[in-house]
């Protein structure tokens, strides 16, 4: 398995580029407009072809290059059951395994950042949490249907199931961290660690954080697969 991370320093996401090596075919997960043609060059570049375009969720910090992607590769727009995106090629459900090539991607439902919200388990190895776990925090709950207790049951009834030696890698990171495991959140994830549901949904309702910059755009364009309108 081929499995690359590239940031976007403006939002600070992460995308992640899975491959297949024997069939040499990849997908991209939560990709960034603005990089399009940096991710394509490197799928050129490693001789890829690049198959699916998959979301963990419905971005509000940054458009999604799902739309020119598939324009420009033919490849096939993936999101979570539930998100209303008509434009997707296929919704995958909880526990659904899109393979690619010989890696088993398998979806789990992690709502509470958003109502539809999935993790990806790569390859049994390699966690893409989206925007629900982060390393040594996690995801707003307070717009686009958040749920603060769907998010806590998600990460601790879900995620912190896993093997301990689960690779972690978040949708974002703004301290210039990469890569954890499910056994270090468990152990030092301060929204989680010591606290119980009650009060992770008090200490998540007392935030009071300012809306992303890009919202405003970033939820209506995603909603048709990264397509800016004028």
């Amino acid at each position: 398995m081929l499995f690359r991370s590239l940031f976007d320093y403006d939002t600070y996401t992460y995308t992640y580029l899975i491959a297949d090596l024997s069939s040499k075919t990849a997908a991209l997960v939560d990709s960034v407009l603005e990089q399009t043609d940096r991710d394509l060059q490197l799928i050129k570049e490693l001789g890829l072809t690049l198959r699916y375009a998959l979301e963990t969720h419905i971005h509000a910090d940054h458009i999604t290059g799902a739309s020119r992607l598939r324009e420009l590769t033919g490849c096939l727009g993936v999101v979570p059951k539930g998100a209303e995106v008509a434009c997707a090629d296929r919704f995958l459900e909880d526990g659904e395994i899109l393979q690619l090539g010989e890696i088993p991607i398998q979806a789990i439902a992690t709502p509470g950042h958003t109502d539809s919200h999935m993790a990806y388990l790569v390859n049994h190895t390699h966690l893409l949490t989206g925007d629900a776990l982060f390393i040594r925090g996690c995801g707003r709950t307070d717009f686009q249907s958040g749920n603060a207790g769907a998010l806590f049951d998600a990460v601790t009834d879900r995620l912190f199931q896993l093997p301990d030696e689960t690779l972690v890698y978040p949708g974002h990171d703004y301290r210039g961290q990469t890569v954890s495991t499910i056994g270090e959140e468990k152990a030092f994830n301060p929204r989680f660690k010591g606290r119980t549901k009650a009060e992770f949904i008090n200490y998540m309702a007392s935030l009071n954080l300012p809306d992303p910059k890009k919202i405003a755009e970033a939820v209506p364009a995603n909603l048709q697969c990264g397509k800016v309108t004028v």
